[in-house]
């Protein structure tokens, strides 16, 4: 079984692309600085993880990840190789996420980003929600929604 579960922060804003062709599709990449659980004096505390999402889960990356953001990415290891302009055969290991979850709340990461405000609906104050008990949700949220 491959499967990977991290959290993280996002180390710089995600690079994302799309493939050429009839139908492009998102690719994502970006970087999770994971902390260490255990720490020595000298030993760096955080590793730092490649990370690539495709199609949705790319999109939502652009849309919603965002430097300092801290998330939970489930996905699997993979590895590759390639023949860089020297002609030396580098290899590479990638985390392939599946699945991302915000780790913390709006107002804790615009703390930890240095004012960055999450792209994410905030929760109305208790005061505005009605006496029915129901919120009244805006025209047009549908294609804000990062899932149909």
């Amino acid at each position: 079984m491959n499967k990977v579960i991290l959290m993280g922060r996002l180390t710089r804003e995600p690079d994302v692309r799309y493939s050429q062709g009839e139908t492009p599709m998102a690719i994502a990449r970006y970087t999770l600085a994971v902390d260490r659980r255990f720490k020595r004096d000298s030993d760096q505390t955080a590793d730092f993880i490649s990370c690539v999402a495709f199609g949705r889960q790319a999109e939502f990356v652009e849309k919603y990840l965002h430097q300092g953001t801290k998330v939970v990415v489930t996905g699997r290891i993979q590895t590759g190789s390639y023949t860089n302009k020297e002609g030396q055969k580098v290899y590479t290991t990638d985390v392939v996420a599946e699945d991302h979850e915000f780790a913390e709340s709006k107002s804790a990461s615009s703390e930890n980003s240095g004012g960055f405000q999450n792209a994410a609906p905030s929760r109305p104050e208790p005061s505005a929600v009605p006496a029915d008990g129901f919120l009244n949700i805006p025209d047009g949220i549908d294609e804000e929604l990062p899932f149909n």
